[in-house]
Parts: C-alpha cells; structure tokens; sequence
C-alpha cells in the first residue's frame, strides 16, 4: 500500500511499513538462501556473499541496471528514491527484482542533506538503522583508518626518542624517517565537522606524541571505504589495505601501512564489512547496502561485491552512482565495471523538473533555505533553457555504448506541461522517457518508468570503455575532460604536471584507476556554473595516490574532504523516545 508522503513525514511511513517488514528467517525463505548463508543481526542480517557466489556461480546473472542523474541542486535530485522506486515498479510487474545501494554517512544524516533512504512511498526500511550506523561498518572503517594513524604517530615519536640501536633493541623496527610535512592520511569522524578540518597533534611533552599539523575527514572519504567498495573478497581487502600510502619519508619514498606493520591488524577490524546488509523497500523488495566511498575523490558506488550478489539472486538488479553522469555513471563506466568485469544493460538518467529550472537560469538554491516560487509554479523557460544539461547527460551515457532511460522523477509541484518539455527533449536526443511518481505512489506510480526499463533490458547493447588502460594518465585526463564533461583542453599546473610524468613512467601504475575529482554540482570544475558551460578548460592541480585502492586522482579545484555543518543541521529535530526507543525526525 502507498502512504500518504504528503502529509507523512519519511521516518512514520517507515515505521508503518516497517509492521510488517521480513525477518531474517523469511528473506531465508523468499531468497532461497541456505542458513549458513544468512548471518542475522537483530532485525537485519548480512549475507555470506562468498557461500552464496559458490553455491549460484553457473547461475545466469540478472539484468543490470545502473541509476545515474542530470547536474543536481545542492538537494539532489533523488536517485535513491528513483532507485528505490523503479524496484517497487518492477515489483509490482511481478519481476524477481533487488538492488544495492550505499550506506549513508553520518555527516549528511546529521547535517542539511538528510539520510540517503530515499524518500515518500520510495524508501528503505527500516530507516533508523539504516541512518544510525547500521551494522556497524562505518564504525569499523574508521578503527581501521584511524588505526594506521596511531600507528604512524607513534612511529614517529618513538624514531624521534630513540637512536638507531636503540630502536631495534628496545621495539625490533626499523627507522621509517617519516617526513612530518608529507604525511598523506589525516584522522577521520563521520560527521562534518569543519572545526577539525586542519588541527595540531602532539601537543605537550615527549610522551605527548610527534608535534605537527594534521587534519580530520568525513569517514567516506577514507581510502578503506574506497577498498571495501572494489574489493573482491577477504584476501583482496587484506592486501590493499597493507599498501596504503600513509607518508613519505624524508627521501620521497612511500611509506605504507604495509610498513608501519598495521595493515592486518586493520583487515582484523574490517572483517565483517565484506559481507553486504541486506535490507529492503517499504513494499518489501530486497536490497543490499554495502560501502559508501565519497562520490568526489572515490568510486561513489555501492560495492562490487554487492552488485555480484545481486546479480545471482535477483533478474533485475538495481545499483545507483554517486552524483550526476559526469562523475558517477564515468566511474561505474570506467571504472568499477572495469574491475568488476560487469556490464550494464541500461542506465537511467534521473531528471527532476527543479533542477532543469536551475540550469535554465532560476534562482540560486541554498540547503536549508525555502525553494523560491519559481521552482514550485510552472516555469515553462526555465525548462526549456535547461533541458541542454539533460541532453549532454544522455549523449555522455550513450558514448558508453548505452541507449538511456529519462526517468522525470516527478514531484507533486510539477506540472504536465513542463513534464512535457523534458519528455520532447530525451526523446529527441535518442532516449527513452518515462514520468514516475514513486515518491508519492510507490510502485504503482513507477510502472511507465519499469516497463520503459524492462524494454530496454531487451534491446541490448554495444557497451565498450571510453579509453584503453594502456593509455597514458595525462591522455585519460583530456579524454574524460573533453568527452564527458566538455571542456576544450586541460590544463596541468607545473606540480601536477611533474606529479602524472613520474606516474606515467613507473609501470606499478600502469594499472591504477583513473579516478576524477571535481565538483558535483557542475560539468565544469566550478560549482557556481551551471547548463553545459562552453569555452572553458579543465585545470588540473594535484594527483593524488591511493595505493590500496589503486587509485590515481586528478584533483580539479578544491575538494574538501570534511565537509561543514550548516547553521540548521538535521540533528535539531531528530529525537528518541524515552520509553519506546523510537527515532522520529529523520528525513
């Protein structure tokens, strides 16, 4: 049944649908799962992905469908209600249908954003565990993370206290000589906390720790969530998280978690994320959660390892990328479909009409702050004007060999006229286009949207990658900046420059990820501009090195890693009932 999302806050109808929710032992049953292969944990329970890829391996796997979207507000535009919903409406056409989606971060949770549940009659339940930590593996990602930090500081205080001798005889390590002004890592919290953005350590004594600057990020961003998201078992996450890249030391080598002898204590604390969550939609079709690396410097997707699962149990699988076309369906695109050696069947575009009025020329959006008029009453110009953004975003998927499905995710302000609009402008473009009101229908209000995309599941494609992995980093950099986000060239600062030549020479690179980080809320490297900027180039000022993950970053712009808490954050009107132990207020 639908609630009514209107007057329902998101956190009632999941407490409503939540009566009558599966338990452990009956996802067992519906699934087909042997009970080794259901790991419970309370309400919820984590799968033994590795029994269950065995045991279903000469299984034909599902259809796979990846959720990507148009430039978004600073709001977003709803791919995981968009997500959520299109597997309520392939549920409700009968279809054997799952997805995976990522585990949210506390810092949005808490902050402006919201939880990533999705929203309206288009939810994940239930919605308290999954906003507050779920089971546990952000918790354990940053002992991990935060692990190899004591580890590095203590190195360091104790090389600065003893002598050569001294050291091999009194600890059995060997001097690492970390450069303190070249220390890679910072310490993580999984909230926005922009007080710790840049902070000093070691303050006191001798035995206070090595004094030096040093720096917090959100959880996310942390290089072992990176790790969980592309790794393939156990053993592969073991081995990436011992090459981590913590510092350098004073002659410019690496220095690794591998070295400061932490990486497997780290695989101790980790041992229980390699298995996804399963949980599921308010009208109860299954779907996994399953890592959450930060969609601007890492992958943005849910795990490999989810979408492997998903693929064996379900006929169509449902995963999302982090952000618009530009950077998370090119990551899924060129990366994660490259390591995981899985292809997509389709794509769907995710467009809302609000954010089409932003690019035509409307208003500036502010989180926090009420939308302004234009946004909630017909507009037909500022759709017009702003449907360029949508049509670059199709053409960008259909250079991966994909003919896309526009879903209008409509909100109850739009009108048909304007709905219209965007529906004459995908279609002329070459795209399927189909209106869905999941959020306020659930599936019944997604089958135009379903039966678009189970068409499309049949038609097949010609998916291929945009570059070779042979090509060079510098190559790859103008390649993606021209043909996915439109830039006429790009330009290296000197440091950068000499940074990606030094890669590009060393062949223990040849194979790392080319992995962009740039703005979300722009095609261009500049928030501020929006519609499909013209004339520009793509200036590049650092390289970063995620040597687990086996990442190469080209940094365009400043991206923070921790991101602030506005002056209205969420956590005001979040609050727990003394006797219940009910969580209201989330959204």
């Amino acid at each position: 049944m639908a609630y009514n999302a209107v007057e329902m806050a998101d956190w009632q109808i999941s407490e409503a649908a939540e009566k009558n929710m599966p338990t452990p032992e009956d996802w067992q049953q519906k699934l087909g799962l042997d009970k080794s292969e259901m790991l419970p944990m309370g309400r919820l329970a984590k799968i033994d992905f590795l029994k269950v890829i065995d045991r279903l391996k000469n299984k034909p796997d599902g259809k796979y469908i990846e959720v990507t979207a148009i430039t978004p507000t600073p709001l977003g535009e709803g791919k995981s209600t968009t997500s959520v919903g299109l597997m309520e409406g392939l549920g409700m056409r009968g279809k054997n249908v799952g997805g995976a989606l990522r585990q949210p971060s506390g810092g949005p949770t808490m902050n402006v954003k919201g939880t990533a549940a999705g929203g309206g009659n288009s939810l994940l339940i239930p919605m308290t565990e999954f906003s507050l930590g779920l089971t546990g593996d952000i918790n354990d990602i940053m002992n991990a993370h935060n692990l190899a930090m004591v580890a590095m500081t203590a190195r360091m205080q104790h090389e600065r206290n003893y002598n050569d001798e001294q050291l091999t005889r009194l600890t059995g390590m060997r001097r690492l000589d970390i450069d303190p002004t070249r220390v890679e890592m910072g310490w993580i919290i999984d909230f926005c906390a922009q007080a710790l953005r840049n902070i000093v350590i070691g303050l006191g004594g001798r035995l206070d720790g090595y004094t030096m600057q040093s720096k917090f990020g959100i959880a996310v961003g942390s290089e072992c969530m990176a790790i969980l998201a592309v790794a393939k078992d156990l053993a592969d996450l073991k081995e990436r998280l011992n090459n981590i890249t913590v510092a350098f030391d004073k002659n410019g080598k690496p220095v690794t978690t591998g070295d400061l002898e932490v990486g497997n204590a780290m695989a101790a604390f980790m041992r229980n994320t390699i298995n996804p969550t399963l949980m599921c939609t308010a009208e109860y079709q299954p779907c996994f959660v399953h890592a959450g690396p930060f969609a601007n410097i890492a992958v943005g997707q849910s795990s490999i390892i989810a979408d492997r699962v998903g693929l064996k149990l379900f006929d169509y699988h449902v995963t999302e990328s982090g952000f618009a076309a530009d950077i998370g369906f090119e990551k899924f695109w060129n990366v994660k479909c490259r390591f995981s050696g899985l292809k997509p069947h389709v794509s769907v575009l995710t467009t809302t009409i609000r954010a089409l009025k932003m690019h035509g020329g409307g208003p500036k959006v502010v989180p926090g702050k009420a939308l302004p008029e234009e946004y909630t009453k017909e507009n037909l110009q500022l759709v017009e004007k702003g449907v360029e953004n949508m049509v670059h975003m199709i053409g960008v998927i259909r250079k991966a060999g994909i003919n896309p499905v526009v879903c209008i995710n409509r909100f109850y302000t739009d009108t048909d006229a304007e709905c219209v609009v965007v529906r004459k402008a995908a279609e002329a473009a070459g795209a399927r286009c189909a209106e869905s009101k999941h959020w306020e229908k659930g599936g019944e209000g997604a089958l135009e949207f379903a039966d678009a995309v189970i068409e499309a599941c049949e038609e097949g494609n010609k998916f291929d990658f945009l570059y070779p992995l042979k090509m060079k980093l510098r190559d790859r950099v103008a390649t993606i900046a021209k043909e996915v986000y439109g830039a006429d060239g790009v330009d290296w600062s000197p440091e950068a420059e000499a940074k990606a030549k030094m890669l590009e020479g060393d062949s223990k690179y040849a194979d790392f990820a080319t992995m962009m980080v740039k703005t979300h809320l722009s095609l261009s490297h500049d928030p501020v501009v929006k519609g499909v900027p013209k004339g520009w180039r793509l200036p590049i000022r650092d390289v970063l090195i995620y040597s687990g993950a086996k990442f190469l970053c080209p940094c365009a712009g400043t991206i923070s890693l921790m991101p602030g808490t506005g002056s209205n954050p969420a956590f005001r009107r979040i609050d727990v009932d003394p006797v219940t132990g009910k969580v209201s207020g989330l959204f």
